[in-house]
């Protein structure tokens, strides 16, 4: 099957032919639909994050399943299913305590870019190993993925639009939802405008947010925020975001930073109200270490918190938020501003870097 392979650190994505192994027990294979191509991708092309390579990369897809191996039994042949890249294994401490986005076993396996067993389904014609991302590795035609990981979602949803729903929907909308549990009426930041950003506002309109204001350094995106309900919008480029935010309501309850940068993760503490929260949404790079002014932080009873993959149960959720989809109350369809053939990959990293799209979708069918 075709794949796009990362050879190393910097190099341009190269489309592959590879073999991909049957399942082995616990595991199943996917025809895949379609793949977002998020910044977490980009940020292991640019070197920033270490993995290792080759390697294909890709976590956020979408297909039927084609295969199952042996003790299988969430899903069948035949199934439409979105791919989870933190395959909980239901039986560490963080799963038994009903955090499966926490779970031990995978965080290790996402960590080795191999499978539970610590060995890649994926190999090129000479034999060589070639890893896998997340425990998942969608940016080709097919791949295996633990059981897990693969999640059954109703079959009359738009495979390619759903993809999304695997990282940049759960992530931005569950921060809020989940990770902070913005109340009704509360007043929220959003720093960064991509897809989880996007899925951010989605997710304060969700849950009732009297003001939800979009920072980012693009009007084109801005746009699009207040299209999908930012009540505001700051465009960063022309003026200082924290002075802006605090100029339209004094700081803000919540502040969901969205990007991964240093910078714009001290201006998400710097925005907030008493008894404010920052929310780190964004993954920033290994080195990152911003400032903070413990001073306020303590005298206002303000707090920082992180969140890892909006917190979400996607065994529950992502059958949940499909429904929201298809319902017509969470367009996520709209979050995705360009979509390409699996050929196209690196022009769709290059979009991504120079900061022209939203989300790219590719037809891993094509």
């Amino acid at each position: 099957m075709k794949a796009a392979v990362l050879a190393a650190p910097g190099a341009p994505l190269q489309i592959e032919d590879l073999r991909l192994q049957s399942p082995k027990a616990g595991e199943v294979r996917i025809d895949l639909v379609g793949a977002g191509v998020c910044h977490s991708d980009w940020h292991v092309i640019k070197g920033d994050w270490n993995h290792r390579t080759p390697i294909v990369l890709g976590h956020e897809g979408a297909g039927v399943v084609t295969e199952v191996g042996e003790g299988v039994t969430n899903v069948a042949v035949g199934d439409h299913v979105i791919v989870s890249w933190m395959p909980a294994c239901g039986r560490c401490r963080q799963c038994v305590a009903g955090r499966p986005w926490l779970c031990e076993v995978a965080i290790e396996a996402v960590e080795s870019d191999a499978m539970f067993d610590g060995t890649t389904r994926l190999s090129r014609q000479n034999g060589e190993a070639v890893h896998q991302y997340l425990c998942a590795g969608v940016f080709a035609e097919e791949a295996v993925v633990p059981a897990s990981g693969a999640v059954k979602i109703r079959e009359d949803a738009p495979l390619q639009d759903v993809a999304i729903i695997g990282c940049a929907v759960a992530t931005g909308f569950g921060a809020v939802l989940n990770t902070a549990r913005v109340e009704w009426g509360s007043t929220m930041a959003v720093i960064g405008c991509g897809a989880v950003g996007m899925s951010a506002i989605l997710g304060g309109r969700q849950a009732g947010a009297l003001r939800i204001i979009a920072v980012d350094i693009e009007p084109a995106k801005l746009d699009i925020a207040r299209r999908l309900g930012a009540t505001d919008v700051v465009d960063a480029s022309a003026v200082d975001p924290v002075a802006a935010v605090k100029e339209l309501c004094g700081g803000v309850d919540y502040a969901f930073e969205c990007i991964g940068l240093g910078p714009t993760c001290e201006q998400a503490a710097d925005m907030l109200a008493i008894r404010g929260t920052a929310v780190i949404v964004g993954q920033p790079r290994v080195d990152t270490r911003p400032t903070y002014d413990a001073l306020l932080l303590s005298f206002y009873e303000q707090r920082i918190i992180g969140s890892n993959y909006g917190s979400m149960r996607p065994a529950i959720d992502f059958p949940r938020l499909v429904d929201l989809y298809m319902k017509g109350d969470l367009p996520v369809d709209q979050l995705i501003t360009s979509r390409r053939p699996l050929a196209e990959i690196q022009q769709a990293f290059d979009d991504l870097a120079a900061g022209r799209v939203t989300r790219t979708v590719l037809d891993c069918t094509a």
